[in-house]
C-alpha cells in the first residue's frame, strides 16, 4: 500500500481506461465525463435570481433556504456562461494519512479529486482549488483557471505528505468562508475529506456557500470508522501522537463505536438535505470512479 498520492497515478487518471482498450475507454472516461457535462451543465451558469418554483422546473435548482423562510417553493434561475468555476475544496490533514482497507483516505481524496478535475477540464471549465489541513503547508489556495496547469499544480500540491499536528476543525470553516467570499457566483464546489461531524458554524458556513454556489460533500470514510474490528488490545496513536489503549474485543465497546458513527454521519447527511447539497460517500477500499458515477446519477435524479 502506497502512504500518499502519486503524482504520476493522478495524471493517469485522465486515461484511466487506455489499457483495457478503447471500448472500455469509451465506458469508463466517456461515460464520466458526459455525465459529468450532462448534471452540471457543462458550459457553467451564473446565479441571476430566486423566483417561486413552478411545475417542470428542475428540483435540483431548488433554493431551500428562501423555501423555508417563505413556506413556499423558490428556486433560482441561473443564466449560461461561457466557462464554469469548479472548486476543489480538499482535507489534506494528518487524520487522511489513514487506511485499513484498499488505500489510505489521502490517497482516495486525491484520486476523486483528479477525476472531477479532469473531467470539469475536458468541459472546458475553470479548475481550482482549497486545501486545508496540513501543518506543513497551510491553508493553500489555487485560482480557478482553464487549461491543465493550473490542475496539474493542484495534483501536485495534493502529493505533499501531511506532518503530524493537531485536528483543527475551524480550518474547513475557514477555507469555506474563503471561497464564500472569492468566488465567481455559480461556481460548483467539491468538499472532499473527512467529514462526520456536524457543528453550528460548519451548517452555518455552507448554507450561506450553497446560496450562491452548487455544492457537493465527498465524505472519505474507511471501513474501520464504523467497524472497528476485534484486534484485542490496541494502542491508538492520535494526530498529536497521544497514545490510547482500548480492547477491541469489548462487543458492546465496538457496537458503541459504531452507534456513535451512524449518529454523527445522519447529522451530516441531514444537515446536506435541509441545505440541498449533493451528498457521495466515498471508502478506502471502493472503486471511486464508480462510486462518484452513481453519486451524480442519483444527484441527477434529485436525490441529494
Amino acid at each position: 500500500m502506497i502512504l500518499y498520492p502519486r503524482l504520476d497515478d493522478l495524471l493517469e487518471l485522465r486515461h484511466q481506461a487506455r489499457a483495457l482498450g478503447v471500448a472500455a475507454h469509451h465506458l469508463v472516461n466517456s461515460t464520466f465525463s458526459g455525465l459529468y457535462s450532462s448534471v452540471f451543465r457543462g458550459t457553467g451558469l451564473d446565479f441571476e435570481e430566486v423566483r417561486e418554483y413552478r411545475e417542470g422546473d428542475d428540483i435540483r435548482n431548488m433554493d431551500w433556504l428562501v423555501t423555508a423562510r417563505t413556506g413556499r417553493p423558490h428556486l433560482k434561475v441561473f443564466r449560461e456562461e461561457r466557462q464554469r468555476s469548479v472548486i476543489l475544496c480538499v482535507d489534506t490533514g494528518p487524520h487522511m494519512s489513514f487506511g485499513t482497507r484498499g488505500t489510505f483516505k489521502s490517497i482516495q481524496a486525491a484520486r476523486a479529486a483528479a477525476l472531477i478535475g479532469w473531467a470539469a477540464s475536458k468541459q472546458h471549465d475553470r479548475v481550482g482549488g482549497v486545501l486545508f489541513g496540513n501543518p506543513a503547508t497551510g491553508t493553500q489556495y489555487f485560482r480557478a483557471t482553464p487549461g491543465r496547469r493550473g490542475l496539474w499544480r493542484l495534483l501536485r500540491a495534493l502529493t505533499k505528505p501531511a506532518e503530524h499536528g493537531e485536528i483543527d476543525d475551524t480550518r474547513i470553516i475557514a477555507a469555506l468562508q474563503h471561497l464564500d467570499s472569492g468566488s465567481t457566483t455559480g461556481s460548483l464546489i467539491f468538499v472532499i475529506g473527512a467529514i462526520n461531524q456536524v457543528s453550528i458554524g460548519l451548517e452555518r458556513t455552507l448554507g450561506s456557500l450553497r446560496q450562491r454556489h452548487d455544492v457537493l460533500l465527498l465524505p472519505i470514510d474507511d471501513p474501520a470508522d464504523r467497524d472497528l474490528p476485534a484486534m484485542g488490545s490496541v494502542i491508538f496513536s492520535n494526530a498529536v501522537g497521544e497514545l490510547l489503549e482500548v480492547d477491541t474485543d469489548n462487543e458492546r465497546g465496538r457496537q458503541a463505536f459504531r452507534d456513535d458513527w451512524e449518529l454523527r454521519r445522519d447529522e451530516v447527511k441531514q444537515m446536506a438535505y435541509r441545505l440541498g447539497i449533493g451528498f457521495i460517500p466515498v471508502t478506502t477500499d471502493a472503486d471511486v470512479h464508480h462510486v462518484l458515477t452513481e453519486g451524480l446519477r442519483r444527484y441527477a435524479g434529485g436525490r441529494v
